[in-house]
């Protein structure tokens, strides 16, 4: 009994549960103020009804996306004595700007530290002209250039790109920069940190920024600290607070692994044991991500860099990479990133170019599967014009509100002559694109509103690499595993199922 008791004392008293109560204060708060205005002021009621009018009239002449604009519509109209309110919190929330506004300043003053040079831009042109095109836009508007000869590998699953960054780990000579959004304990992240510790006492230096969210309710509070002395120097982005912000909507999603400057990872693979399938929690766990060995690695050093110094300005030649002998590999790379301090939405954009300009095919692995409806109308043009399309999902969900929603969009796509697949056993982490074997994209950005709006991201295009037919190759083989997904199994769906999902569909904007 009194174990169970110092248990209970634990859960209640913790730092997870002070947050949780302290948010929940707020809320409460707030509702009860304006509810006690409206209820005696019938003024301040009528004042908040105009308001709610305004914003109404405000929201449906602005240039953000449509699925955003309903969510709000209906919670002023549900809700009218909150929902004005909290949109004006939003709007105004100090937190959010603070970050774009640093982010900003730090993205313009690393431009000149990753030009692009200009006979790979005509070389990729005189290969694909709607390839350069794309590549054009990455550059101007994703901020990151196109590199020629580059040496990338595909990996299909966590356990062997996990032994690959070991082995790049282990090779490092001057430093290693991580960036995760999540770091668990565990197998996998008690081997990345003994190796860490060796190479910090060899004198590498080591960096390892990680998520304020998707890490901090995990690790114990002060265990990123204590690493400084075994030399290894971390960095958590926008930690969690608890305070009604929406900054704490923009999340560090992206998963980078940098050695020296001259070899990056990437892909959807974070440092926890079910990415490797040393613990299952959603059946097994597939997932996919990259490596890239040359020039384009110092693309995602930048990015790093970016995020790490974003509210200083410091001199990141310092980390040039040493000079590189080309790889003997025909093929482009594109990494680059994306964030939510601007309107232009870079990750989004190349998924819609890469569907509009399929030809044969557009295989695509995603764990969520929210799309708005500009990605809907493409996806379905493309199916009707000819071309295959298949989305592949997981069959197990990690998230239950995020499968309903998705099965709301199944029938729409469905009819539209788009294919979807359930992988049987388990859950689909991968963010992978592949189409007519001469384009994919490998990275961290899901099919969602959360990674294509509110989240910092990252990914590589590979024009005509090798490494597609491994993409490819791992989609089949892939889909030996999967249930497909047909119209009688919409209908089979039993009636609670089918409302749940139309209204979580309402707020997917949201999820």
């Amino acid at each position: 009994m009194r174990k169970f008791l110092r248990k209970m004392l634990r859960v209640l008293f913790n730092r997870n549960a002070a947050f949780i109560v302290m948010l929940m204060l707020q809320i409460a708060v707030l509702v009860l103020a304006v509810t006690f205005l409206s209820q005696h002021y019938l003024s301040i009621y009528l004042l908040l009804m105009g308001l709610n009018m305004i914003l109404v009239v405000y929201i449906s002449n602005t240039s953000e996306n449509p699925s955003y604009k309903l969510p709000w519509m209906i919670a002023m109209l549900v809700v009218p004595l909150f929902a004005g309110l909290a949109y004006l919190l939003i709007k105004t929330d100090i937190g959010h700007r603070l970050i774009k506004s640093n982010y900003a300043n730090k993205v313009k003053s690393s431009q000149k530290y990753i030009p692009q040079k200009p006979d790979v831009m005509q070389r990729l042109r005189a290969q694909s002209p709607t390839q350069a095109n794309l590549a054009c836009y990455l550059k101007d508007y994703g901020g990151f250039p196109v590199y020629r000869n580059e040496s990338t590998e595909y990996f299909p699953e966590g356990e062997s790109m996990f032994e690959a960054m070991k082995r790049e780990i282990r090779a490092a000579k001057r430093y290693i920069f991580l960036e995760f959004f999540i770091i668990s304990s565990g197998r996998m992240w008690e081997e990345v940190l003994e190796l860490l510790k060796e190479k910090a006492a060899q004198g590498i230096e080591i960096r390892l920024l990680y998520d304020g969210f998707g890490t901090q309710f995990i690790m114990p509070r002060k265990y990123f600290a204590d690493l400084a002395q075994y030399g290894i120097v971390c960095r958590v982005f926008n930690s969690f607070k608890p305070f009604l912000t929406t900054s704490q909507n923009n999340r560090d999603h992206r998963k980078i692994l940098v050695v020296d400057g001259s070899v990056a990872f990437t892909g959807g693979i974070n440092i926890a044991d079910e990415y490797i399938n040393q613990k299952e929690r959603f059946g097994h766990w597939k997932d996919g991500g990259m490596l890239c060995r040359g020039e384009a690695a110092w693309s995602f050093t930048v990015m790093f860099l970016q995020l790490w110094d974003m509210d200083t300005e410091s001199d990141m030649l310092q980390y040039a990479p040493e000079r590189h002998v080309p790889a003997a590999q025909d093929g482009f790379i594109q990494p680059y990133s994306d964030s939510p301090t601007d309107t232009e939405y870079v990750g989004k954009c190349v998924y819609l170019d890469i569907i509009n300009q399929a030809q044969k095919y557009v295989y695509i692995m995603t764990p969520y599967l929210i799309p708005d409806h500009e990605m809907i109308t493409a996806l379905g043009l493309a199916a009707k014009k000819g071309v295959d399309v298949r989305l592949m999902t997981p069959h197990i969900p990690d998230k239950w509100y995020a499968y309903s929603t998705a099965w709301s969009y199944y029938r729409e796509l469905l009819e539209q002559h788009v294919r979807i697949f359930e992988y049987e056993p388990g859950f689909v982490h991968a963010k992978n694109f592949c189409s007519d074997d001469s384009i994919g994209v490998i990275g961290t950005i899901n099919l969602d509103y959360r990674s294509l709006y509110l989240h910092f991201e990252c990914a590589a295009v590979l024009y005509g690499c090798t490494a597609l037919r491994s993409l490819r190759r791992d989609f089949e083989e892939s889909l030996q595993h999967c249930v497909e997904i047909s119209l009688e199994d919409c209908d089979r769906r039993p009636l609670y199922q089918r409302i749940c999902s139309w209204v979580l569909r309402i707020f997917a904007p949201l999820l």
